[in-house]
């Protein structure tokens, strides 16, 4: 399927910003721009899967474990 391109430490980050976010729209529902805080699921997404498409795209990888592409992020 995917190449693992998301390291440990950058999927942890992922998570918790993604759930901040998420956290967000319970926190502050009525924001005008409320609906934004579910844009969390994309890094959230991201960190469960381990794979980021914008990463695959521009040829990066933080994957500690060597199974992805390049070293760079």
């Amino acid at each position: 399927m995917f190449k693992t391109n998301v390291g440990t430490v950058d999927r942890i980050i992922r998570a918790v910003v993604g759930l901040a976010l998420i956290a967000g729209w319970f926190i502050w529902p009525d924001l005008t721009y409320s609906w934004a805080f579910w844009l969390g699921l994309v890094p959230l997404a991201t960190a469960l899967f381990g794979w980021c498409p914008l990463y695959r795209l521009a040829g990066w990888s933080s994957d500690d474990t060597g199974k992805g592409g390049k070293a760079h992020a």
